[in-house]
């Protein structure tokens, strides 16, 4: 039998993983191709011969997205996979118009054909869109299983934007290793905060090698997600975070959708700050697709080393850039903490912009009166840290998770906004833990 051609539509994480569990060393099936997209710079280059396997000693090349049917057509393509995250069900469907019009058949991948059964319990917390507040969800987890007793480590899902092979198993225990694999500012944004409290985060490219190293000093492995996208692994129990600031969404995103479907766990976060029809909205969609799933209400309350220090002052919010860019929200904590402390104007950052910084604000012009911490690089680091330099105000917010400072070197004074997960009411996480798995 001829092997069916296929082309990997992705964005430097889902993408690979599919390959890497159901089409590598499978010879039914020769993928002639990656397209990526969302982030810069992981384009025209190749999926390297060290990970894509003996039957691709050439490796598998990555093209522009914006060349999928100049590349179906060139390279004879039989079938597409559409796999990354956050987007509307509609725009899913209009590449599947796209694809299936050009001739190949459309493909959306499954959890049986992709999630790996690890030999320890699995939790994993995803959630419905990008920014609903996984991270934190996932921190308040590892410090209650650690408390029952269990030794855990959180697996984040990929972020791959260097030297694959490099990157194929990562290990982060101190800010030591985070340099030392050269971590971006998004990277960061998710690591730091488990190394503060003492929690080994695992990542990479090849999430079958890395669950299995990662299963020789824990007792329970947390799944902690990217985007919207469903879990890699096999899950004990499936946590799903919603977001009530963005009521409706749970119901219109791939794969958001299936996350909730298949969740056990509802966490409908930021019910402190969003308006409660919202969150009655939220609730009716979730118990409407999932009934059976348990629903515990949270908070992400704020803390700000010095509020006073807001009061009057003109500002610049910088908030985590996924939520902004991709994620769509128009704000985070940053700016609801200069609200609330006092901010006499949230100055608009656009102005001030630079280089690839301008390049987002006009591929996500929706992004609003706020600077999302782009770092995908070097180049991009520097260009976000001359916007900040530029920009006319008394005081810096960053609310994102992590302190810019250690990766950028920001001149102005700074305030920084940190927020984690609290239950309100019952049942808790807690709860749901206990019950689960029991104290060791």
């Amino acid at each position: 039998m001829t092997p069916i051609r296929t082309l990997i539509m992705g964005a430097a994480g889902r993408d690979f993983h599919n390959f890497n569990v159901f089409f590598r060393d499978n010879p039914d099936y020769e993928v002639v191709a990656f397209t990526a997209t969302q982030i810069p710079n992981i384009d025209d280059r190749r999926y390297p011969t060290e990970l894509a396997g003996k039957l691709y000693p050439k490796g598998i090349p990555i093209y522009p997205e914006s060349d999928l049917l100049k590349l179906i057509a060139d390279l004879k393509v039989q079938q597409v996979i559409f796999a990354y995250s956050d987007q509307p069900h509609e725009v899913v469907m209009h590449k599947a118009s796209i694809v299936n019009a050009a001739g190949p058949d459309f493909r959306l991948m499954g959890l049986e054909s992709t999630q790996v059964k690890s030999t320890k319990p699995v939790v994993s917390i995803c959630a419905v869109r990008t920014g609903s507040g996984k991270s934190q969800t996932t921190r308040r987890v590892s410090l209650i299983l650690r408390d029952m007793g269990y030794r855990v480590a959180a697996i984040r899902h990929p972020m791959p934007y260097g030297d694959l092979v490099k990157q194929r198993v990562q290990r982060f225990a101190t800010y030591a290793d985070l340099d030392r694999h050269e971590c971006t500012i998004e990277e960061r944004e998710e690591y730091e905060p488990h190394i503060d409290n003492g929690v080994i985060v695992y990542a990479g490219v090849d999430y079958e090698a890395i669950l299995r190293q990662a299963e020789q000093e824990v007792d329970i492995v947390l799944w902690d997600g990217g985007n919207n996208d469903f879990s890699f692994y096999k899950e004990d129990l499936a946590i799903v975070v919603a977001d009530p600031h963005r009521p409706g969404h749970e119901v219109r995103y791939y794969p958001g959708e299936t996350n909730i479907r298949h969740a056990d766990v509802f966490v409908i976060n930021k019910v402190d700050t969003a308006q409660p029809e919202n969150v009655m909205t939220v609730r009716n969609n979730l118990n409407e697709l999932n009934p059976k799933a348990i629903v515990i209400e949270a908070a992400s309350p704020l803390f700000v080393d010095n509020p006073e220090a807001i009061r009057g002052k003109r500002v610049l919010v910088i908030e985590d850039g996924p939520t902004l860019t991709h994620g769509e929200m128009a704000y985070g904590a940053g700016w609801v903490a200069a609200r609330r402390f006092g901010a006499a104007e949230i100055v608009d950052p656009r102005p001030f912009a630079v280089g690839s910084i301008i390049d987002t604000y006009k591929k996500y012009p929706n992004t609003g009166a706020i600077l999302p911490a782009m770092g995908y690089g070097a180049e991009q680091m520097k260009d976000l840290e001359k916007t900040i330099d530029r920009a006319d105000v008394d005081l810096v917010i960053s609310g994102t998770p992590i302190d810019l400072n250690r990766v950028i070197k920001i001149k102005k004074p700074m305030q920084r906004v940190r927020y984690e997960l609290q239950e309100i009411g019952k049942p808790t996480l807690e709860d749901v833990l206990k019950a689960k798995f029991g104290k060791k």
